[in-house]
């Protein structure tokens, strides 16, 4: 029985699984095949091969997501251990792994520790058969420019034959830690993120809503890097429901933009100016020229479902109107007109 205890352990250690993956973007698969060393009692070092499968999405700049996707790991159980697994009476095995994996992206080194599910597997009378893992790995945002890789180290696995009626064999479960055989690559991924985000330019068009008028005002111009930069447009509104009037917006930006890349969109923190170069109640003019916010806007410009940064996309933010300043006798009113939050920006951007 101890020869039997040996074998069986080997067969355990043969399905373990090695892990492979961490957060990526563009769909990239691999295929990497590797050997792996394990200590079993009695019957000494035991050499393993392990396939690793895996989809990888890398980010197009600093700032990006890398997410791993279809992550499978499979283990061909050699005939030696399949018969000590039938030695002891097992019909199957199941189990879990963890292995060790380290992410550096720029002077950042992360070291995961990866769980892994190994699926219930049917042992044969004799002759070699493979087991299949498999695991989840979350999202990473990778902050930095330069190399960047994923490299695979050793596992552990703890590993459970079974009888045919679902109870235990002698052996109970098994553990054992792997490491990777010497001379190998262990490098599942590697690229260097680029150390400049490319600045886009797209052609802007769309709406704003102003919540306190009631009024929607059609949006164009253009929209580079993180920076907006919107036409003059007129909103047309009716105050008390029946008196018409107009008012000419002009959102500029106001002082440096700044904003983050969120996988294959953005974030903008937009800080807008907005002037009111003329606004009119029944055709006539009822603001100076130098009518405008008393204050920046401050705006996230956040992309939407469908956006890319190559094409472009939907657009949207939600921003607030401050007390209006500089517009002349009628300044207090128009204020208490044009003041209010839950305005919105809806826009389509569009590479050029």
């Amino acid at each position: 029985m101890p020869n039997a205890r040996s074998l069986l352990a080997a067969a355990l250690a043969c399905l373990v699984l090695p892990l492979a993956a961490v957060p990526a973007h563009a769909s990239t698969p691999i295929t990497k095949k590797l050997t792996y060393t394990c200590p079993f009692p009695l019957i000494g070092l035991q050499k393993l091969d392990v396939e690793i499968k895996a989809s990888f999405d890398v980010p197009s700049a600093p700032g990006g997501t890398f997410t791993t996707t279809d992550l499978g790991v499979s283990v061909t159980v050699p005939d030696k251990s399949t018969r000590g697994l039938a030695l002891v009476g097992a019909a199957s095995i199941e189990g879990t792994a963890s292995a060790g994996v380290t992410l550096t992206n720029g002077p950042l080194t992360l070291p995961l520790t990866l769980p892994l599910t190994v699926a219930k597997t049917a042992v044969p009378a004799s002759g070699p058969f493979t087991t299949q893992a498999s695991g989840t790995v979350p999202p990473v945002q990778l902050p930095n420019a330069g190399k960047t890789a994923l490299t695979i180290g050793g596992f552990s696995t703890r590993l459970t034959p079974k009888k045919a009626d679902g109870s235990f064999t002698g052996l109970g479960s098994f553990t054992s830690d792997c490491t990777l055989d010497a001379g190998q690559d262990p490098v599942l991924l590697s690229f260097d993120l680029g150390s400049t985000q490319t600045v886009r330019d797209y052609g802007v068009t769309g709406t704003t809503t102003l919540k306190a008028l009631g009024a929607t005002a059609p949006v164009t111009g253009s929209f580079t890097g993180f920076t907006p930069a919107f036409d003059r447009t007129r909103a047309e509104f009716k105050v008390f429901g029946f008196v018409p009037g107009t008012a000419d917006l002009k959102f500029s930006p106001d002082g440096p933009q700044t904003g983050e890349l969120t996988g294959d969109g953005f974030v903008a923190h937009a800080k807008l100016a907005l002037t009111l170069p003329q606004v009119t109640l029944f055709g006539l003019p009822v603001a100076d020229a130098g009518c405008r916010a008393s204050a920046p806007i401050p705006v996230d410009l956040r992309t939407g479902g469908g956006f890319a940064l190559a094409t472009g996309g939907p657009v949207t933010g939600t921003y607030a109107i401050p007390v209006l300043t500089g517009c002349g006798t009628f300044t207090a009113y128009l204020s208490s007109l044009f003041q209010s939050d839950g305005n919105t920006f809806a826009v389509t951007l569009a590479a050029r």
